[in-house]
């Protein structure tokens, strides 16, 4: 299955005939769909294993944030606009994209708000209807989301990749990760990473 992007000379060919075209299915089972197949991919690279997982996780995580019209335009479909009290599509792209890429520094709801235009609290409001959650909360679950990839990924100790996500210490970072996931890092990447018997 081919789709052919807008950008003149790019297509992504997709070995999977599971998933679904914008005609099959409704934008938000097509946009999962999409952010399931990326998550998938994820696990398969060779080469740049660290660099790999982060861009495809990003990517997923934008299929998932962004608004129905910014994939809807690459399916030329026609989708109701976002909803109201949101941020807007651009701002929503240039806040995730830089929680990303700053996910190992101090990311503050004021930095957040000053990329979008906006004062503090109505960002923090904005934010939370185009994420469901409160800025401090996404990226703390990002970060633990990227600590998972490098625990899989790497052999780092914890205390590293907790410092590499952005966190204070071990400690902090246990704390985080098991309201996020239910279960100690150790544990849970022991039981990720044990050879089968």
């Amino acid at each position: 299955m081919m789709f052919q992007s807008k950008q003149r000379g790019t297509a992504l060919e997709y070995a999977s005939a599971n998933l679904p075209g914008p005609q099959q299915c409704s934008l938000e089972e097509l946009r999962n769909a999409v952010a399931d197949l990326l998550y998938a991919v994820s696990g398969a690279f060779q080469e740049k294993p660290k660099e790999a997982y982060g861009y495809v996780l990003h990517a997923a995580e934008l299929l998932r944030t962004a608004p129905a019209s910014a994939v809807a335009s690459l399916y030329e479909i026609q989708s109701p606009a976002p909803p109201r009290g949101g941020l807007a599509p651009w701002m929503v792209c240039k806040v995730s994209t830089y929680i990303e890429t700053h996910l190992g520094a101090t990311i503050s709801s004021a930095d957040l708000a000053r990329l979008a235009q906006q004062s503090v609290y109505h960002f923090s409001r904005a934010f939370r209807e185009s994420f469901h959650e409160p800025p401090h909360k996404y990226v703390m679950r990002r970060r633990v989301e990227r600590a998972q990839g490098l625990m899989l990924q790497t052999s780092l100790p914890l205390a590293q990749i907790a410092v590499d996500c952005g966190l204070a210490d071990q400690a902090h970072f246990n704390k985080a990760f098991r309201r996020f996931v239910g279960q100690s890092p150790g544990a849970w990447r022991r039981a990720r990473t044990a050879l089968p018997s």
